[in-house]
């Protein structure tokens, strides 16, 4: 079932410019939930679109629509940040925030601009440090979401979230505001959703999940080296040697000098003598 789940995701991430991110998004949900029926949450989700959409007069403008999505999405739907267990990985597979109304700010905004592109409204996500937001063009400029509560934020607002990050050498002070807000690419998406979910399973060393996130971030991200590295401590952790090695040693052929390659040579004699006994 997993190679099958695994060979879905990669066919729907193949080619850049036509990503389904609501359906690869769902799909990492096949971790946890291998029956998961994901035509059934997406019928679910169209249904929700569906009852909005009847709601809205022939010539209604964006911004009404846009008004009217984050009532129904925020309050008669019950959306909301999941400020009490915040860290649950839960908050990152959709059908169960869908179940809940429970989530983070990228999987709510996964959800959120599913509905807004089927009314019609072409919302998109921002990478932006430490919270992902959203936002929809209009004509008098860009109106930017916090997917937590569907609260509208001024120039100042954002502003004052990116003052912790300038602190950090990746974020340096003198860059416009107007970098940060970039649209994000679907694959940027799903991979900072799946690395927030690698982060939790590496801190209570559940490699079992973090090896099936590992396998969908070498899908997305096939010329990112460290991702296979990765891939392969999870498999070391899970006493698969022979998988292990080729990873590491694949990452060592094209990183030779990297900060950690002495470490990792030192494992490899104790993989292969592994390997060895498995034969």
């Amino acid at each position: 079932m997993m190679i099958k789940a695994l060979d879905y995701f990669a066919s729907l991430v193949q080619q850049d410019d036509s990503i389904p991110l609501f359906e690869a998004a769902l799909a990492i949900a096949q971790d946890v939930d291998p029956q998961l029926d994901l035509a059934a949450v997406q019928a679910e989700v169209d249904r929700f679109a569906a009852k909005l959409e009847r709601r809205f007069a022939p010539d209604a403008s964006n911004v009404q629509k846009l008004r009217l999505l984050n009532h129904f999405f925020y309050h008669e739907l019950g959306f909301a940040g999941n400020i009490n267990n915040y860290y649950d990985p839960d908050n990152s597979y959709l059908h169960r925030v869908i179940r809940t109304r429970r989530g983070i700010p990228i999987s709510l905004a996964v959800l959120y601009m599913e509905l807004a592109q089927q009314i019609g409204l072409n919302v998109k996500g921002i990478s932006f440090p430490g919270h992902f937001l959203m936002k929809l063009s209009v004509q008098s400029g860009d109106i930017v979401l916090d997917p937590f509560n569907g609260m509208s934020l001024s120039k100042e607002d954002l502003e004052e979230r990116l003052e912790p990050y300038f602190e950090q050498q990746d974020y340096p002070a003198h860059i416009p505001l107007a970098s940060y807000l970039h649209a994000a690419h679907p694959r940027d998406i799903l991979v900072r959703m799946l690395r927030n979910l690698k982060a939790l399973f590496v801190e209570h060393t559940r490699w079992q999940r973090v090896l099936g996130v590992q396998q969908r971030l070498v899908i997305l991200l096939p010329d990112e080296i460290t991702e296979r590295r990765d891939r392969g401590l999870a498999y070391a952790n899970l006493e698969c040697p022979q998988a292990a090695l080729q990873d590491l040693e694949a990452y060592l052929a094209e990183r030779p000098h990297a900060s950690d390659a002495e470490l990792l040579r030192n494992r490899l004699p104790e993989l292969r003598e592994a390997s060895r006994r498995l034969n």
